[in-house]
Formats: structure tokens, sequence, C-alpha cells
């Protein structure tokens, strides 16, 4: 990799010009190998650290670069929205930290993408939308505080599908976000600028938030791993939100490994958000204890069949869910499939979903809260007309169209509807002594870049739930001359209540079975 002994590089962010500059005089240099940022991990960040081999200077610099080269150059993958000015100076300050007592916590510079919907007192906090391109709370969400104080360096936030609400990630203020493993689709949505960054080694590790598939669709959609916890685990205070009921936050990463390790940090009680008290005592400290390369021995899982396509543009998907499901297999667990019609996720999406109903409550209460912001309702965004119209203009409509949401017939109905699906899954955990159900988190592939919508998607049924679900990659389509590669497939993992330790076990003897995920080829090393 070039050296970067001094780094200055234009972005254009929200219509202004973000110069980033500084020098590398201030921070230690090593004489050594060039340290690889490329498909890096925590744990090996930690031990070039460790090693004097790397400074956090150094490894936040060559980041910088690629997001320089690829994002709105080479392949315009346009991920980001924001990048943090003042990332190689807290670098500097990270790096006299370790000098001085060791690492800050364990995240110690571990360069990481927010997705633009977690608030950050010293950057905006956009929600993808030009309607509130400026918009700059006055604190940092609980799990950002959490991260920071973990001694994560924030160095950019995400472009997203605008508000969360849809699976393409398009965004009046960001533009449409590409694949890096297939330029001509999506990265999948809404958290899929996190997704493409973290898969184009923009950053080490990432945040997404999931009210019906948003970190499980760009994960699957771009060969990482992404895990929606069990409602409770992690504090939504300071997220901007669609849905009290279906929203979740998670990480986005490379390893079934740093996504354990980001739960362990980002967790905790946390009184702004009331759903966190029932976490008390049902998390453990470390989740990396959980991991074991065995864990798929004796293991039980249900493979839900009414969950996997039946026509010819399913073919793709089917067939790397048959071999990962042999995969399985030859790694010591017994496979039983589940043929049950109330989990199909067409229906639960058509009967249980309640997100237009809690829209425009929750967002007027969030932007009561935003200091500088121009807009404080739903109806205010549509009047402004800065708002991606074709992709999120039929949601906002429908919003603000209904009266008292949370009083209406049909919302409570589709909470009775909720309680009762969440009631069958877990008697099907229940009844075939399940470990865990997987299925294909999306029918077909990732959608082009030209459709407004990601059909096919199974995600909805942790989000009506409550459950905690893990995608891994499972594989990737035919290659082709826009996907050399192919299109990365990805497969959801979920299991009853509290079990995130199950399900990164489970997890994590896949991923080092199949050891499924590559790099895109859009964004190679550079020289």
């Amino acid at each position: 990799m070039k050296a970067l002994n001094h780094l200055k590089s234009s972005f254009i962010r929200a219509g202004a010009l973000l110069t980033i500059s500084a020098s590398l005089s201030t921070a230690p240099v090593y004489a050594a190998k060039p340290f690889a940022v490329e498909e890096t991990s925590v744990a090996e960040i930690e031990a070039a650290f460790k090693a004097k081999t790397l400074t956090c200077h150094q490894l936040v610099a060559n980041h910088l670069a690629r997001i320089e080269a690829y994002d709105r150059q080479g392949p315009s993958l346009r991920a980001l929205l924001t990048i943090n000015s003042n990332a190689l100076a807290k670098a500097d300050q990270l790096d006299a930290a370790y000098a001085k007592s060791g690492p800050v916590g364990p995240l110690h510079c571990i360069p990481l993408i927010l997705k633009d919907n977690y608030n950050t007192a010293d950057m905006p906090t956009t929600d993808g939308s030009a309607s509130m391109a400026y918009n700059q709370p006055a604190k940092d969400a609980f799990v950002v505080s959490n991260l920071r104080a973990a001694g994560a360096l924030i160095l950019a936030k995400a472009n997203m599908h605008e508000f969360a609400v849809s699976g393409t990630t398009v965004s009046s203020l960001g533009g449409q976000t590409l694949n890096p493993y297939d330029l001509t689709r999506t990265p999948g949505g809404s958290s899929g600028g996190t997704a493409a960054a973290i898969a184009a080694s923009f950053g080490v590790v990432g945040t997404g938030s999931d009210t019906v598939n948003s970190i499980r669709s760009p994960a699957s959609a771009t060969a990482l791993v992404g895990f929606r916890p069990t409602r409770g685990l992690l504090s939504r205070d300071g997220i901007i939100p669609v849905s009290e009921t279906q929203d979740a936050i998670g990480p986005i990463t490379r390893t079934v490994a740093d996504a354990a390790l980001m739960l362990a940090v980002m967790k905790g009680v946390d009184p702004n958000d009331p759903a966190t008290e029932a976490s008390a005592g049902k998390s453990p400290k470390d989740y990396l204890s959980s991991l074991d390369a065995n864990g798929l021995k004796g293991a039980r899982i249900g493979v839900i069949k009414t969950m996997f396509g039946t026509e010819k543009i399913h073919d793709e998907v089917n067939a790397v869910m048959s071999k990962s499901i042999e995969t399985m297999k030859t790694a010591g667990a017994t496979i039983i499939e589940i043929n049950d019609p109330r989990l199909d996720a067409n229906l639960i999406g058509k009967d249980n979903d309640v997100q237009k109903y809690e829209f425009a409550a929750l967002i007027k209460n969030y932007l009561a809260s935003v200091p500088n912001t121009q807009v404080h309702s739903v109806q205010d965004i549509l009047a402004s007309g800065k708002y991606h119209a074709a992709s999120t203009g039929k949601f906002l409509k429908s919003a603000a169209d209904i009266q008292d949401g949370l009083h209406d017939p049909d919302y409570l109905l589709r909470l009775q509807r909720n309680i009762a699906t969440r009631k069958v899954v877990e008697k099907v955990l229940e009844d075939h002594h399940l470990d865990a159900l997987i299925y294909p988190l999306q029918k077909r592939l990732v959608v082009p870049v030209d459709e407004l919508n990601q059909a096919d998607r199974n995600g909805i049924l942790a989000s009506v739930t409550g459950m905690p679900v893990i995608t891994v990659p499972a594989g990737f389509s035919t290659p082709s001359d826009n996907a050399p590669l192919g299109v990365p497939i990805g497969m959801d993992i979920l299991g009853k209540a509290w079990s995130e330790p199950t399900l990164l076990k489970l997890a994590y003897a896949f991923e080092q079975v199949s050891k499924i995920r590559k790099p895109p080829a859009s964004t190679p090393p550079l020289d």
C-alpha cells in the first residue's frame, strides 16, 4: 500500500466540500512490512498494535485512502455521507494513550462506520434525507457512547435507504449506493451504505438498524455477517426511529468473531429505552467465549421450507442454500424440514407489519430532540419536497394519512398477530427440539439499481417476533461479467429469545467450515 506521509483528500458530502488533512509527524512511525487493511479483523489489528508494527494513525490513514479511491472515484460506490474530519487527530490521541497505558478498550482504534440514523454529537445525523441534511443531535446515541468508550474510532457515517423504510439504499442526500460485488445491483438495505463500506474495507466494523430486513438484507447481499439481536438487548435511544414494535439495531461485520465483540460492547440496560430492562441478567459479559469451531456437531437445525422460492428466479438462492444445508450436515448437524404455512414471509408482511402506523408519532418525537432541525413532522418533510419521492414518497404519505395510528383497530389487530406468530415459532422450536431455524434472507438475488423494491425478503419473521437472528454468507451466484465472483447470498439463523450465544456458536462453526467470504473485485488493494 502506498505510504501516506501526508493525506489531503476532498469529499463532496451533502453539497459541502469536506477537506481532511493531517501529518504523520506526531504519530509513532514503525519500519515494518505495510499492514494490509483489506479484510482485516479486530484481533489482527490488536496483534499488530501489540507487536508495534502498526499505529492507529497508519491504520486510519490507509482506510481513508481506500475511501478516497473508491467511494466517489473508480467504482464510485457512494457508500458514505460524511467523513469524520477529526479522524486522524483522534488517531493520534489513541496512539498517545496506547503508548502511555495500552489499549483504551476492546475496540481500540477500530475504524467504525455508523449508519446515519445513529446520533453523533460531533457529526450530523440525517437519516439519508436532504430535509435533515444539517441536523445536529445534542448527544451521542447510547450505543455510540459505548462504542467510543471501548476505543472505537468513528471514521464515517454511511448512506442508507432514506428514513430506513425500504431495501435498496437510495436517498435524496446520498444517491444510490452500489453493490461492490456487482455495480449494476443495489447492496440491499436499508443499511446498505454500511454494508458496502465494510465489504470494500472502508472500515473494519459497522452498525445498522433493522425494522424488517435492514441489517440482514445488506449483509446477505455483500457477503457479511449481520446480527439483529433479541428485542431489548441493545438500546435504541438516539437511533432515528421507524417502529417501536419492530426496530432493532446491531453490528455488520466481516466475521462472526467481530460481530460477537461488537455485540458485547454495544449492549446494556438503558433507562431511555425501557425495552432494555428485559435484558438484565440475560446476556453474558463476553460473547467471544461462545464461539466454537465444532459448534454444529450435534445441533438440531430446522429449515423453514415455506421461505424458499419455487420459480426460476429463485434457483440461484435455492442452490446455494442446498449446499449450505449439506455443509451443516457434514459438520454434524441434524436437519429437520419445517413445512408450516403460517411461516410465510409474504403473509406475515401483509398481516403483521406495523411500521406505517407508528412512524409519524415516533419521528415527530425524535425531531423535537434535535435543536437545529428545519422539519418537525412527516407533514413538514413532505412539504419540504426534500426527499427521494420515488422510493420513500408512498410510505411517507401513507404514514401522514393515518389518523391516530396507535389506536387504529387494524394496528391493534396486527399486534395480536405478532404475539401469535411468536408463539408459532416458539412451538416449532420446542416441538422439534431445535437449536435454531434457517432460511435464505432473500429468496432471489439482490435487485438491479433500476428496481425500487427488493422483493422476496424473509426477514420480517424476526422483526415481528423480536427473536434474535444472525445472517451469515452462504455462497455466491454463478459469476457473470457484472459480478465476476457472483452475487453474494446470505442465510438467516434464528433462535429463541436471548439465545445469542447459541446463534453465534452455530454461525461461527458454519463460517469456519464453509469459508464463504471473498472481498469484492471492484475495490482491490491499493498499490
